[in-house]
């Protein structure tokens, strides 16, 4: 049975029945969507907006699937190579009364986006109005011995699936008019050199600069673009990688504390908000200060 709850913005929207949100990789089928928005009758439900988030089968970007379904979004979010964590994570929504579905799709391949996106389309009969781009992989190893391959993996999975995704993503905006927002995930390496992560600097430091390009082209069309820059935060990763990861952390961050995947959450949707209406071309740090502090001397 349909139930009508508020929207992430305090809009109506009718929810579907739980049994009714199954997944289009278990099915083998499109689900039935509403019509695209548009300024409904005062009092008449309109289908909730939609949110994609590439790569969010684990650690912020499975918060951010959890925390936009629970503001009120429509979810799909893309994973590579992780069919169990992104069979958990929407589980884990669904369980939660989220709409969410899981689609695999290589973020830096531009035939697999394509498909998912013609897959978005014909499954919501609607546009994304948010898209964040959260997809990439690190490559631990110094500038000398980094392998090209290597090199290119962790390029083409920031960058270049940041650009696929966006291009893709505001093809469909402008094609139904929709002012959407685009929300680039960067790092603390967008603006400091990071030993041993020299092509993850590299594609950070890219990020900005794509995020800042994008705005620029895409604002005649009513589309921002900003990029959220995260310090350390212990997720599986970074927790596995760094003995005591949170404590040393802590101890150089001027909140005395480690970030957290809900840290995130906040800073996306205020990009997604009205609240941010006239904000575009931006980076928010959301680093307790630790990258605002400078290299100083003892003493």
């Amino acid at each position: 049975m349909a139930t009508t709850k508020p929207g992430p913005f305090g809009e109506d929207w009718t929810a579907p029945a739980p049994d009714q949100a199954t997944s289009p990789a278990a099915s083998g089928e499109g689900r039935a969507r509403p019509e695209p928005r548009s300024r409904p009758a005062r009092g008449t439900p309109v289908a909730p907006p939609l949110a994609v988030v590439t790569g969010a089968a684990t650690g912020i970007g499975r918060h951010l699937v959890s925390s936009l379904g629970a503001a009120g979004y429509r979810v799909a979010f893309t994973f590579l190579d992780t069919p169990a964590e992104a069979a958990s994570a929407e589980s884990a929504a669904r369980a939660a009364g989220h709409d969410v579905t899981a689609y695999p799709c290589d973020a830096a391949d531009s035939t697999a986006v394509t498909a998912f996106y013609d897959a978005l389309a014909r499954d919501y009969d609607a546009a994304p109005e948010l898209l964040v781009n959260n997809a990439g992989v690190q490559v631990l190893a110094p500038l000398l011995d980094l392998a090209p391959e290597d090199w290119d993996r962790v390029i083409d999975s920031h960058l270049k699936g940041a650009f696929l995704n966006t291009q893709a993503a505001a093809r469909l905006m402008v094609e139904r008019k929709v002012a959407g927002s685009i929300v680039n995930i960067g790092s603390g390496c967008n603006k400091t050199a990071f030993p041993r992560l020299v092509s993850y600097t590299a594609a950070k430091g890219g990020i900005e600069q794509f995020t800042k390009v994008a705005a620029v082209e895409l604002g005649p069309h009513g589309i921002r673009v900003n990029c959220v820059a995260p310090g350390a935060v212990e997720v599986e990763r970074t927790a596995s990688g760094t003995e005591d990861y949170a404590a040393k952390w802590a101890a150089v961050t001027p909140l005395r504390r480690v970030g957290r995947p809900q840290d995130i959450a906040g800073p996306v949707l205020f990009f997604a908000s009205p609240a941010a209406a006239f904000v575009t071309g931006q980076t928010l740090w959301v680093d307790g200060g630790v990258f605002s502090r400078p290299v100083w001397p003892e003493g």
